[in-house]
């Protein structure tokens, strides 16, 4: 979320209060009433957005969480295609030396 987009977002819940005040107060409540009833409207659309920030928390589905696993695939992805590029341009008696040297790096950490 952007700046800009925060403060709209921020302007948007004092209008949330302020249509909620008119709303109530044409509505025929008088007195505090309307202030009080669009401040627990506007508690309540505050608490749901606050309740689904943290599930999105719990549950791992943050904006910036899912931009870096969809990063993380498309880098893997064009690596593996760049290597495999590589690899099939190579001629087959290279191909075979390459795997057997990899093959025999594996069985060295392995031990």
């Amino acid at each position: 979320m952007t700046r800009a987009q925060a403060l709209l977002l921020g302007l948007a819940v004092f209008a949330i209060g302020g249509i909620g005040y008119g709303l109530f107060r044409s509505s025929g409540l008088e007195g505090f009433s309307p202030g009080i009833a669009a401040s627990a409207l506007l508690m309540l659309v505050v608490m749901g957005w606050t309740a689904s920030y943290l599930l999105r928390v719990v549950s791992g589905k943050m904006t910036y969480m899912e931009q870096r696993r969809r990063y993380r695939a498309a880098y893997d992805a064009a690596t593996d295609d760049e290597l495999q590029r590589r690899f099939d341009a190579l001629s087959p008696e290279e191909q075979e030396r390459l795997l057997a040297e990899v093959g025999q790096l594996q069985a060295d950490a392995d031990m």
